[in-house]
């Protein structure tokens, strides 16, 4: 890294530390010659989709990974979110973290259900069991929590609230694909966990994603709705879609998770990296991760505090995009605040005030398997240089700006 004034920072019309693009969570291509072996096998059976070989052979294989008894791979994860809801048949009010992905209030509302937003635990940024009591209604059929950057949400509290309620209590798992909670691989939890094998998680199928139950009955309606409704051969038993994830995905998949464990430790290489780099750097803290927990250590995430790192956290994501650096504000401005949501429902953030904070404070750098070591060091070397020279370069962000 060879900066050596603010001048030489790209967003004051120096060189940028990256000639092109780095991006957050680049997509990781694993092992590509498995993939183009079991890819070559579609060709010569000529089964494309609707549950061929190699997706049920991806099914299998995921059940014994995450020790549970069904895993129904989809098109998606919100398919197979929106697949849970009508298999689960939930009505009325269902509770969600705001700090979360859109999509999971947009699965709500295309059902027909209203999103009651929670807030979140300040310490692990997972929706706040004790919140969630005074939001549950007569209307209320399920909690959703997220178990966020692969930090289990306090599952048993959560467990024990939805049982006493009689209400069913789900997980979006999508950040937590070879994490464990109490030494169990998350996928097992509550009624059922919805991952995402969107290109940019650490497991990916290119696009897809699954739903995960050790119920049965409950699996057995999620297939049967992933594919049209059919019960039989040609026999529909009830309303469906299609969600069904073609061969040339579960082939990608078969590949990612015969290297997933290899994947995961590349992942933790980086995020080690960052994490002894940027320590003691006032005013930047590395979200930290369970010392007695499994994690994929995909999402390299911290927080800012503008008062003593000298910079928002909005300054510092210009800074790094002008250097290439493509860091990202998760999950702002939370779900509350996007529409349709900021208008139904205008009243929401007088009880969100930690997903407020820590929306604005929030940055996701550049990691996971497919980062290099070499390119994590120097990001980590231009956020020092920033932090330590951040009086100058806020006072010429306000002067650019039109402020100063």
């Amino acid at each position: 890294m060879n900066k050596k004034s603010i001048l030489d920072l790209a967003i004051f019309g120096g060189s940028p530390l990256f000639l092109s693009p780095v991006h957050a969570n680049r997509p990781n291509v694993g092992d590509v010659d498995h993939f183009f072996t079991s890819a070559t096998s579609i060709f010569k059976n000529r089964i494309l989709t609707n549950n061929g070989p190699l997706a049920r052979e991806l099914e299998e294989k995921l059940c014994r990974y995450l020790r549970v008894r069904n895993c129904i791979l989809t098109a998606n994860g919100t398919s197979g979110l929106s697949m849970l809801i009508k298999a689960l048949d939930l009505k009325g009010e269902v509770i969600i973290p705001s700090f979360t992905f859109i999509s999971t209030a947009h699965a709500l509302m295309w059902s027909g259900i209203r999103p009651v937003f929670c807030d979140v635990d300040p310490v692990t940024w997972s929706l706040d069991a004790g919140a969630s009591i005074s939001l549950i209604s007569e209307h209320t059929t399920a909690i959703i929590g997220t178990h966020i950057w692969g930090r289990a949400c306090d599952v048993a509290r959560l467990e024990n609230l939805c049982a006493e309620r009689g209400i069913h209590l789900l997980f979006d798992a999508a950040h937590a694909f070879g994490c464990t909670y109490r030494g169990e691989p998350i996928g097992r939890f509550g009624t059922a966990e919805v991952f995402s094998f969107h290109a940019t998680k650490v497991f990916h199928t290119f696009e897809g994603g699954a739903v995960t139950t050790d119920d049965d009955a409950l699996a057995e309606r999620l297939r049967k709705l992933r594919n049209f409704g059919f019960g039989d051969y040609d026999r529909v038993d009830m309303l469906g879609t299609n969600a069904k994830m073609s061969e040339i995905h579960a082939a990608m998949g078969l590949a990612n998770l015969a290297s997933i464990e290899t994947t995961i430790d590349r992942c933790r290489s980086v995020w080690e990296e960052y994490r002894t780099a940027l320590n003691g750097v006032r005013g930047l803290t590395v979200y930290a991760r369970s010392d007695s927990e499994k994690s994929n250590y995909h999402y390299v995430v911290a927080e800012i505090s503008q008062a003593e790192f000298g910079l928002s956290r909005d300054q510092l994501v210009d800074v790094l995009h002008s250097e290439n650096i493509y860091a990202r504000r998760y999950f702002y401005p939370g779900c509350h605040r996007a529409e349709p949501y900021r208008s139904l429902f205008p009243g929401a953030e007088a009880g969100l005030p930690q997903t407020r904070e820590i929306g604005e404070r929030v940055i996701v750098f550049p990691g996971g398997a497919s980062m290099e070591a070499y390119d994590a060091a120097q990001i980590c070397a231009l956020i020092r240089f920033v932090a330590d020279k951040a009086e100058e370069v806020a006072s010429s962000l306000a002067v650019k700006d039109g402020h100063g």
